[in-house]
């Protein structure tokens, strides 16, 4: 999977995004235990706040032959500091370089000082994010656990933050 597009999600592209949502929400069920609505949906709000607000950027992943390989929503593109909110690779394309270019492509786009969030329950996402953050920043990153807001049921979350002034990758 060498050739890949990170690019700006439109409204055109709801429709895949809603269908990688659900993928990741199943995902996420294993570290959050949280069971779909009785229609077979997950919560989404996420989802709906990063098409619709002008504060945050939902890109789509594609590769060569545009499948749908993976998404990124970015929140607070104008606070001083911006949040990958929520990131996906579709199993397929995981372990293949994906990820992490596309990681590297959404941060360039908006340099900066950023925040990356993730569960140490979830040992794949904190090697991958802890692997990224080296990648991106060298050893100036740093890491913290915040509690997850209105969930006390669950362990805070880890979170990463880095700065970046690179130009996006070719």
């Amino acid at each position: 999977m060498s050739e890949l597009t990170v690019r700006l999600a439109t409204t055109a592209d709801r429709p895949t995004l809603e269908r990688l949502w659900l993928m990741f929400s199943h995902d996420m069920s294993e570290f959050n235990g949280q069971l779909p609505n009785p229609d077979g949906t997950f919560r989404d709000d996420r989802l709906h706040q990063a098409l619709a607000d002008p504060d945050w950027a939902p890109y789509l992943v594609t590769t060569a032959d545009h499948t749908p390989a993976a998404f990124a929503f970015v929140r607070g593109l104008t606070a001083p500091t911006r949040v990958l909110n929520t990131f996906f690779v579709a199993r397929g394309a995981r372990r293949s370089g994906i990820g992490l270019r596309a990681v590297q492509q959404v941060v360039a786009n908006h340099p900066g000082p950023w925040e990356v969030a993730f569960q140490d329950t979830n040992p794949t996402a904190a090697h991958f994010w802890r692997r990224t953050a080296t990648t991106i920043a060298g050893p100036t990153w740093t890491e913290h656990h915040r509690p997850v807001p209105n969930r006390p049921d669950l362990p805070p979350d880890t979170w990463i933050s880095f700065s970046t002034t690179a130009e996006a990758p070719a």
